[in-house]
């Protein structure tokens, strides 16, 4: 079986080859070789794009349990230091998904050689990140065949010490989707804007009307976020712009809020092309369903790991990441959970640094945690 060693070697591994959604080639070959070095006679392998469904077969299973983890890095140049450090020029692991991809290896090693008496079904899922592949993972012909009785995931938090989980009943993640916006108008000469229509002038009036949205038309009792994170138009310091684009972020903690804010940001826009006389188009390229946890399994998990004392455990609130997992909570019951990982810096940060003693804490609760389930 594997040992700690043997783990943070993975886990550095991994970190080195961080690749973006649908493009983890080398990431599935590495966890294929991984598994097939493990004795086969439990195991089931299924590839999916760039992803894998891994069966390990119960000694007498009636049920399935399934386990997620996500395998796609980011668009970061990495600035953490590491001897190990991606060899992906612009790419990283900034959201811990070497930790989870770990975690899943270690978990299956475990039961590979010590099986329980149901099925355990691991989904390595790509394109977390984006532009989201658990939707389209639902949709694979191996869930047919390996349905799940239930569904669990984990997500590092650097803000909580080795040892903590932190996990609630109900909404954990919110509502997650992408937004961009195109306007275009008419370029022309610096000297003469009376007879241009500056997109770049139309681009910053819309990004305070998308604020009026949250202070104005979402319930104070609600929440909802709308960011710009980029605006990009124009080609000169002497040139109006023809055209400008801003892309962005909407969160919010209900389906029904995000079809609220999407309707008014589609109305402010026409409002800028009659202001401003141009023409504007709104898209949502990817969208994230909230992740909501089961109510009964989540507290029976919750309760099992604070009675055995196999982690501290925190009912933390809901936050405004968003999460892909939430499509395979829509479809199945079960739940996902913080795992604390002690950084100084947070996800998405290029000098994030788990500390990789929280591989073992997360090992040892959930082969904990299965073996209970399947004593039930």
């Amino acid at each position: 079986m594997l040992n700690r060693e043997q783990l943070i070697s993975i886990r550095r591994d991994l970190h080195q080859i961080p690749e973006l959604g649908f493009q983890e080639f080398k990431t599935q070959a590495y966890l294929l070789k991984h598994l097939e070095s493990y004795p086969n006679d439990r195991l089931e392998i299924e590839t999916w794009r760039t992803g894998l469904f891994v069966k390990v077969k119960g000694t007498n299973p009636s049920r399935v349990f399934a386990y997620r983890a996500d395998i796609d890095g980011l668009s970061i140049p990495e600035d953490t230091g590491y001897p190990f450090a991606s060899v992906h020029e612009g790419k990283m692991h900034a959201c811990g998904h070497d930790l989870h991809m770990t975690i899943a290896l270690g978990i299956i090693d475990h039961f590979v050689h010590q099986p329980i008496k149901e099925d355990l079904l691991f989904l390595f899922q790509p394109a977390e990140e984006g532009p989201g592949g658990a939707e389209p993972m639902l949709e694979s012909e191996v869930l047919n065949k390996w349905t799940p009785d239930f569904i669990t995931a984990l997500h590092i938090a650097p803000e909580y010490p080795v040892g903590t989980i932190a996990t609630k009943p109900g909404l954990l993640f919110a509502n997650t989707s992408e937004l961009v916006i195109d306007l275009e108008g008419k370029g022309g000469h610096a000297a003469y804007p009376h007879l241009a229509n500056d997109m770049v002038v139309a681009a910053s009036a819309l990004v305070g009307q998308l604020q009026s949205i949250i202070s104005r038309n979402v319930d104070p009792l609600d929440s909802a976020v709308i960011t710009v994170g980029t605006i990009s138009g124009g080609t000169a310091q002497n040139i109006i712009a023809q055209h400008a684009k801003l892309d962005g972020t909407i969160r919010t903690l209900s389906p029904e809020s995000m079809d609220h804010v999407r309707k008014r940001i589609e109305a402010l826009v026409k409002g800028i092309e009659v202001a401003y006389e141009c023409k504007a188009t709104v898209r949502y390229p990817s969208s994230y369903y909230e992740v909501d946890n089961s109510k009964d399994l989540t507290e029976a998990f919750m309760t099992y790991v604070e009675e055995e004392d196999l982690a501290k455990v925190i009912e933390c609130k809901e936050a405004m990441t968003g999460e892909d997992f939430g499509y395979m909570l829509k479809k199945y019951p079960g739940f996902m959970f913080w795992l604390g990982v002690d950084s100084e810096y947070g996800l998405h940060h290029a000098k994030l640094t788990p500390d990789e003693n929280a591989i073992e804490t997360a090992i040892n609760v959930m082969t904990a945690y299965f073996k209970k389930q399947a004593s039930e």
